[in-house]
């Protein structure tokens, strides 16, 4: 991208957009008032460390009310359906009864279209994600699934919350070893630092009251009956909505100081250099995801017709896109930097902007590396992910 680094000519040209609904400007407003007094805190109180104060109290017990709607829907429900024959009750009760099924906690489930690799199929990757999790004061995952994409993530499936680790070869492919480290140690940080919005009862009380917004949504256009419905929804939207910008309000200041406490992990595990370097290549996330389209584009133009390459990978994808990532000069960094502080927290509400992520990291002590990784180890694990690795590219190049 042509700019001036003198005048900043050019460094943005591309605006996000406005942030639309009451909702969002919210988000975007709280992580305005949040953001440069967060980055003072977090940087001034010395080392981060998990806790728990009265907004994430109250939290709690707006979930735990949001779940109450749920309970008194399902028993309701049950009680109107089997005590109320002879009228219209029973219909009264099964329409309860579907809401409550559509507000039920939600527990997932492992990705059914990526690879995913358990303890047995890739013994190194899981000693490598042990070891990173003891350093962050945590314990490791049950399993780890492989995707495209530019991004890497944890979560829990499952009753008994079992954990996930998503790796996206997009983003892990462009890293060098110590920035995968630290990459490692900033996802496992998350599972540390108890952030409650990635709780069962914070996180499903949100996914709930989302489900509410999406039920009571008015009707674009309507008719004249849906018209007098839009009206009768009016009140329990706008309790909906309340309920969820309280909910945002009470959590968002912790999320975003988590992943300031996350980044700590990463530069602990990795090193402080490795998080930063780490930083920055999420930074240029929408270069790699241009290099991969370009890499399908060109591999279905010389196939057309002809069946999908079982060994795409050996046609070197994942080398180009570290190769193209390595050649993405400085200035590009710098001008995405100075994107980012104009932006600000304009761009994602949930997340401090990467450039103060970035000087927090910078102003705090340099941390060396607290796991390391020797070539018969990465050699190993280069050889564990090697299927994930082809499967993965074979639906890249063959635009899946």
């Amino acid at each position: 991208m042509a700019w001036c680094a003198a005048c900043d000519w050019n460094v943005d040209p591309g605006q996000p957009e406005a942030p639309t609904g009451p909702l969002e400007i919210l988000r975007h407003r709280l992580a305005r008032q949040h953001g440069e007094k967060l980055l003072a805190e977090v940087t001034t109180d010395g080392p981060l460390r998990p806790g728990r104060d009265a907004a994430a109290l109250l939290a709690l017990v707006l979930a735990l009310a949001v779940h109450g709607v749920t309970a008194v829907l399902l028993v309701g429900g049950l009680l109107l359906a089997v005590l109320g024959w002879g009228g219209g009750l029973p219909v009264l009760g099964a329409l309860c009864l579907l809401v409550a099924w559509f507000l039920r906690p939600r527990f997932a489930r492992l990705p059914e279209d990526e690879p995913v690799l358990r303890r047995a199929e890739a013994p190194e990757l899981f000693a490598l994600v042990d070891e990173i999790a003891a350093t962050t004061g945590t314990t490791g995952v049950h399993a780890a699934s492989v995707t495209d994409a530019y991004n890497a993530s944890v979560s829990t499936y499952g009753l008994r919350r079992r954990r996930l680790l998503s790796i996206g070869l997009g983003l892990w492919e462009s890293l060098t070893t110590e920035q995968r480290i630290a990459l490692l140690g900033h996802e496992l940080g998350h599972y540390a630092n108890g952030d409650t919005r990635r709780g069962l009862i914070v996180g499903n009380a949100l996914r709930s009251l989302n489900t509410w917004r999406y039920l009571l949504s008015p009707v674009e256009h309507p008719t004249p009956v849906e018209a007098v419905f839009n009206f009768l929804y009016l009140l329990p939207r706008s309790a909906v909505t309340g309920a969820l910008m309280a909910l945002d309000h009470l959590t968002l200041r912790a999320t975003q100081r988590g992943e300031y406490l996350a980044d700590s992990f990463a530069a602990r595990c990795g090193s402080t250099e490795a998080a930063v370097g780490m930083l920055d290549r999420l930074l240029v996330s929408e270069s790699a995801t241009a290099a991969l389209l370009r890499e399908s584009n060109s591999h279905r133009t010389r196939r057309t017709g002809a069946p999908a390459d079982s060994n795409a990978s050996r046609n070197g994808l994942w080398e180009h896109l570290a190769a193209h990532m390595d050649s993405i000069p400085a200035s590009e960094y710098e001008r995405q930097r100075r994107c980012g502080a104009l932006r600000g927290h304009s761009v994602d509400s949930t997340h401090p902007p990467t450039h103060l992520r970035r000087a927090r990291l910078l102003a705090t002590a340099a941390l060396p590396a607290a796991v390391t990784m020797d070539t018969a180890r990465r050699t190993a694990l280069q050889a564990e992910l090697k299927g994930a690795r082809d499967t993965v590219a074979r639906r890249v190049m063959n635009g899946r």
